[in-house]
């Protein structure tokens, strides 16, 4: 009988999407916060049904870790980073036992050498929670090897789509690729119910959405111009939180965007996006 191919290298089979979603408010999935974020937990527990065959590893940039370089996760076995405070006791025991993987984590670099951007490896680094605390929603069973990988200190959005097109060649070797954080993040505003900032909220989402949606060379020219859009400093005094979607916005390629996910949360507009 003739021998298959493993499925990490059928390309005959459907490539994997490139997902931007949104990761709450620190452990907010797990605190007895009603109503405010259960629309965004149930769209992050539907993720896992929407992909065309269950991933065989997962490349994800979090909002949360930021070095000089791009650098990976290459540990076999990352631990959790409980990087929120102030939060209750039983949300610094929570446990996601994803594995990691060496191996993607080196192909990850290879294809960053190749387009010539310096990178790095940290064996040591863990997941932070922009990872563990969507993914125990959409990935629950924490069975698919993940590696994190980082923004850069520099918050070029720029950068970080070059970033997100060196690593597009994963997603048809059944690599999933995932950026997370909020298309929504000024907490002094968030937390304020300021009806002035929920309406500028409302009209950055709006101009986001036209962008992510746009024919990609479009897309690419507005995103890297984010800053122009109206509310951009408003919605972003810093931009770390809306960085991993121009990420996977680069790993997309020629794939049209689409928002998958809408809603208001505390009077502030957010929104989650599918590449393919």
């Amino acid at each position: 009988m003739e021998q298959q191919p493993a499925p990490h290298n059928n390309t005959a089979r459907p490539q994997q999407p490139v997902l931007f979603l949104p990761h709450g408010g620190g452990p907010c999935f797990f605190m007895d916060w009603p109503d405010t974020w259960d629309h965004m937990g149930a769209y992050l527990r539907a993720v896992a049904a929407t992909l065309p065959r269950r991933p065989d590893g997962i490349v994800v940039m979090s909002s949360h870790w930021e070095t000089g370089v791009p650098t990976v996760t290459s540990g076999a076995h990352p631990a959790l980073i409980y990087d929120y405070s102030g939060f209750p006791p039983h949300t610094y025991q929570l446990r996601y036992p994803a594995a990691g993987s060496p191996e993607l984590a080196a192909q990850v670099c290879a294809l960053l050498d190749k387009v010539g951007i310096p990178n790095a490896q940290d064996p040591d680094r863990g997941f932070d929670h922009g990872v563990f605390i969507p993914f125990m929603l959409a990935f629950p069973q924490a069975d698919i090897p993940i590696v994190e990988l980082s923004l850069q200190r520099d918050l070029n959005a720029a950068m970080e789509i070059r970033i997100g097109a060196a690593l597009q060649p994963l997603r048809a070797q059944n690599v999933l690729i995932v950026g997370t954080g909020m298309t929504y993040h000024n907490l002094h505003h968030f937390m304020g119910q300021n009806p002035q900032s929920n309406a500028v909220s409302r009209e950055f989402d709006t101009w986001l959405t036209h962008a992510v949606e746009s024919p990609p060379d479009i897309r690419t020219e507005a995103l890297t111009r984010w800053t122009h859009a109206p509310g951009a400093r408003i919605c972003h005094p810093r931009p770390e939180h809306l960085l991993p979607l121009m990420f996977a916005a680069g790993a997309a390629g020629t794939d049209r965007g689409v928002r998958d996910y809408s809603d208001t949360v505390m009077g502030k507009a957010l929104s989650g996006f599918r590449f393919g």
